[in-house]
């Protein structure tokens, strides 16, 4: 199944079986720009669809979860569809699994199905799939879901509802100072204390990494050529698996003493470097410049 596309409002509804997966498939849908709104009672989404066409309310993507968790509410979400696919773009994306994969699921949280009540795991789940066998059946793309992780649903997903060509990955590179301290919460860091400081020569002192004369100096240095030369291959490596693994955001820092010369110039040639990849949307923040 491809998506449709159009320049107003799409309406994606996202239901299928508890323990399918449906709160992965949501926080993929929005990682690629849908608004996602969370077990919405049916009876919603036609007050809902109507504010998301407001020029001012800017959602272009709609997605709404529903599931049985809205009771006996849900028992109309089948005419709730069709009725509003008459006059608006919509879709329907059903997360299916086996049984064996949802007990083993419910097993593994510890938590009883929303339909068991005072029978057994296996009980609600076929009340479930009852209940929601005409949604699938109306359903424009079905996943099944038992021998995925969430890795894997997250792709797919991503793949059926992002768009072509769409970054995958955003990256912020960051520089810093050492004497004020690593940065919290990054996932590589390198040390350009390795390279000659520019603050030792007074006439590139005030400047900064940002300015030629110093982005000339560091980057001028055999070793600045063949460490981003090297780090670029190995970034290469990372991001196609973080692209894989559906890891969505990245921070790598570049370190140097004062934050101010070496880390700057090399965490902005890295940025315009890796710049050129399609899969990567890069940032280059520069946490320490200005400080004393």
């Amino acid at each position: 199944m491809t998506p449709l596309t159009r320049d107003d409002t799409t309406v994606l509804i996202v239901t299928g079986m508890s323990g399918a997966g449906r709160s992965t498939a949501a926080n993929s849908l929005e990682d690629q720009g849908w608004y996602v709104v969370d077990n919405l009672p049916p009876q919603m989404l036609q007050p809902l669809v109507d504010l998301a066409h407001e020029p001012e309310s800017h959602m272009e993507k709609l997605a709404a979860v529903m599931d049985v968790r809205g009771g006996s509410l849900f028992e109309h979400a089948s005419e709730v569809i069709e009725t509003l696919a008459e006059h608006a773009h919509v879709q329907v994306l059903f997360l299916d699994s086996t049984d064996d994969a949802l007990v083993r699921r419910f097993e593994q949280v510890r938590r009883p199905h929303p339909l068991q009540e005072d029978g057994t795991l296996l009980d609600g789940i076929l009340r479930e799939r009852s209940l929601m066998h005409p949604i699938r059946e109306q359903s424009d793309l079905v996943i099944d879901t038992s021998e995925m992780n969430i890795h894997q649903l997250s792709t797919a997903v991503a793949s059926a509802y992002g768009k072509p060509g769409e970054a995958k990955t955003r990256l912020t590179i960051m520089s810093f100072g050492y004497k004020y301290g690593l940065p919290s919460d990054v996932d590589m860091v390198a040390d350009m204390r390795f390279l000659p400081n520019p603050y030792w020569e007074e006439s590139l002192r005030d400047n900064t990494g940002k300015d030629a004369p110093v982005s000339e100096y560091v980057l001028s240095n055999p070793l600045a050529g063949d460490f981003l030369e090297q780090f670029e291959r190995t970034l290469h490596t990372v991001l196609s698996g973080y692209v894989s693994e559906n890891k969505t955001y990245a921070t790598i820092a570049i370190g140097c003493t004062g934050g101010k010369h070496r880390s700057v110039a090399m965490a902005e040639e890295l940025g315009a470097l890796l710049t050129t990849r399609a899969d990567v949307q890069v940032a280059v923040k520069h946490r320490d410049l200005g400080r004393e």
